[in-house]
Formats: structure tokens, sequence, C-alpha cells
């Protein structure tokens, strides 16, 4: 394998923040740009982008971008400077389907691998494929799963690299709801991966890349403190955020939200661990995730946050202390952006939130009061 070709200064920036967003914590917040704008609000980018689907914040200390139609890009946070590195060759962006998630090698310096998923082909399905980021481009694409269900609606797609150094993907139902309840099916599913596409040796089934299942449609995942969270789209009601844990089953579509009423037989029955929050009687189609836990914006340390579709919102949900229950919630920035797909933290506890509209838009928040 080639090694990165990388400016002086590039690797100087490497080392002093972290490879990707979405991980067990946030770092120390660098020294402070003296020239950053002061807006607690701003909008970084509003034109040339069309629905991002995944923002991260990538070891240069830019955002790293996908759009549902084929492109992925890097962003300046600064100045909104839009930057292409790739548009995929066989990409099909069937309704909410096309790019979409994305993740960096934990250890981007030495390794400088750009973990994605998107659709393709008739059938309709869905991959996962590594490349390698060299010379300000990708290239030399490797396949590490394929032949995913997919369809115009649940096609799950975020990814995340935990600290156990392995691949998590979360996978819909691809409309057919039946298949989240079969274990051979990879729709409904979170996988896991080696990082070469292999199917690690401790996973629940021999050969098999399944680590839970009955999920519908989850679109957001993060791990903190070796805790794997996932936000999930309801049918009519009950979307859910969920601890993930290996061979549990969270229901779908037996099961929507907590047990009640005539669930309960079917979850004692089948190991069915309930949510830790859920939208209850409506759904607000939840999407991104990530953790906050930075003294810029004090009121949202140790909170996860998130962003819904529907309802265009950004949920601020404060975790107990041992990160298995959500003590308090908040909603911020009701309908004033559109629809939101994604969120993410840079080193310095700025968020990031991504539209899903055409153009696009990035809002940066620094004080969400």
């Amino acid at each position: 394998m080639k090694p990165l070709a990388i400016s002086t200064l590039f690797l100087c920036l490497l080392g002093a923040t972290l490879a990707c967003k979405k991980n067990s914590g946030n770092p120390k917040p660098p020294d402070e740009d003296p020239d950053w704008p002061t807006d607690k609000v701003r909008v970084v980018l509003d034109k040339n982008i069309s629905r991002p689907w995944e923002i991260l914040w990538g070891p240069d200390n830019h955002i790293w971008m996908t759009e549902r139609g084929g492109k992925i890009s890097r962003v300046d946070p600064k100045t909104g400077k839009l930057k292409p590195l790739l548009t995929l060759p066989d990409i099909v962006a069937n309704g909410e389907g096309g790019l979409l998630g994305m993740v960096l090698h934990p250890d981007f310096t030495q390794t400088p691998h750009v973990f994605i998923v998107y659709n393709y082909g008739n059938p309709y399905r869905e991959k996962v494929v590594r490349y390698i980021y060299q010379n300000g481009t990708l290239a030399q694409p490797a396949i590490l799963i394929d032949n995913i269900p997919a369809a115009g609606i649940h096609n799950g797609s975020r990814l995340v690299i935990g600290p156990d150094g392995k691949l998590y993907y979360t996978t819909g139902d691809a409309s057919q709801a039946d298949n989240a309840q079969t274990t051979t099916s990879r729709s409904g599913k979170v996988l896991r991966l080696n990082l070469d596409g292999s199917i690690p040796s401790d996973n629940p089934v021999a050969g098999n890349p399944m680590w839970s299942f009955g999920h519908r449609n989850p679109q957001g995942l993060v791990y903190v403190n070796n805790i794997l969270y996932a936000s999930e789209h309801g049918a009519g009601v009950e979307d859910e955020v969920n601890i993930i844990e290996k061979n549990r089953n969270y229901g779908w579509p037996e099961v929507e939200g907590p047990c009640n009423g005539g669930e309960v037989t079917f979850c004692n029955t089948n190991n069915v661990k309930p949510p830790i929050w859920s939208t209850g009687g409506g759904t607000f189609a939840l999407s991104g995730l990530d953790y906050y836990n930075h003294d810029r914006i004090p009121q949202w340390k140790h909170s996860l946050i998130l962003v819904s579709l529907k309802n265009a919102t950004l949920y601020q949900l404060k975790l107990s202390a041992d990160g298995q229950t959500v003590s308090s919630s908040k909603n911020y920035f009701a309908n004033r952006f559109g629809r939101l797909r994604d969120v993410c933290v840079s080193p310095g506890g700025r968020v990031y939130i991504c539209t899903d509209t055409s153009p696009g838009k990035i809002i940066e928040v620094s004080d969400p009061e």
C-alpha cells in the first residue's frame, strides 16, 4: 500500500486533532483562531451542494461531506470553501437512496482510509467501499461488503468505527419489514465487520456480519465511552434512540418504542431491548447523531445531540452519569433551517448541521441560546 502523500502543514494539523467524529468522546479544544467569525449561529455554506447526507470532522480540520448524488468533498469550516474529492461513477440515487454514510480510519495519519456506503445497480443494492486518500483525491476503491438489499426508502447506512477497531454499519429493512427479524438477512440490522471486510470471529453467529437485529431504519450511530448509540426512524409512532448490544433484538416490526400492551409477550420471549428515549405517539424522522462534551456550550456537556428531518429540529438529550438513560431533553432551531440530516462536532466545540435540501446548507453553532 502506498503511503499518503501529504504536506508538512497537513501533518501538523493531523497531529493536532482526531481522525473522525462520532467516536468515544470529544478532544481537548485547540487554541482559538482569533480570526474565526464570532456569530453564535451562522451559515457556513448554502450553495453548490445538494442533499448532503454525512458530515464529519476530518483530521485536516475540514468538514468531510457526502451528497446523495454521489459527490464527496471537503469544506473549509471557516470560509465555506468547497474542495471536491470524488464523484462516484456507479451511484444510483433512487428515492432516499444514493451516497449515504462515511467514516474515516481512526489512525488516518498512518492509514488514510475512507469508508463509504452507497446504493447501486438494478436490482437496487447497497455496498460499503473503502477508498484511500492520496494526492488530494480518493483512489483504489475496495468493496468490503455488497449485495445488501436497498430500496427507495429505509436504507439505514450510518457507519462508525468502534474502540474495538471494528466497522459498525446500519442497514434498514429496505421496505421489507419481516427481514428485520430474520437473522440470515442483512436488512434491518447493525452489522459488524473487520476493516478489511472480513467477519469478526466473535460476532454472534459464525460467518454472519449481524451484530443486532430488529431495526427499521437506523440513521444515526455514535460510540460514547464504550457504549454504542443509534437513532432510528419509527413508522407512524416511536422514533427511537437505542443502546446497541451484541445479539440483541430491537423489536421491529413486532414492537415500536418501549414494550407495552400486546408487545410485552414478544419482548419477553425475544429478548427485546427497549429504547432509552423515544418520540411517543408521533415521529420526528430522527437522523444524524453525535456526542457533545465541551465547555463551549456547557449546558450540552455529556449529551447526545441529534437532528430530525420531519420536525426540522435539533434535540439535546442529556445523559445520566453512566450513559444508560436520558435524564432530560431540550429542542433547538425548530423549522429554522429546514430538514436536518446530520450533525458533527469540531475539536473546538462548535457544532455543525447539514440540511436535507437542494441547495443544501451547512450551519455552524457556537452558542445555541
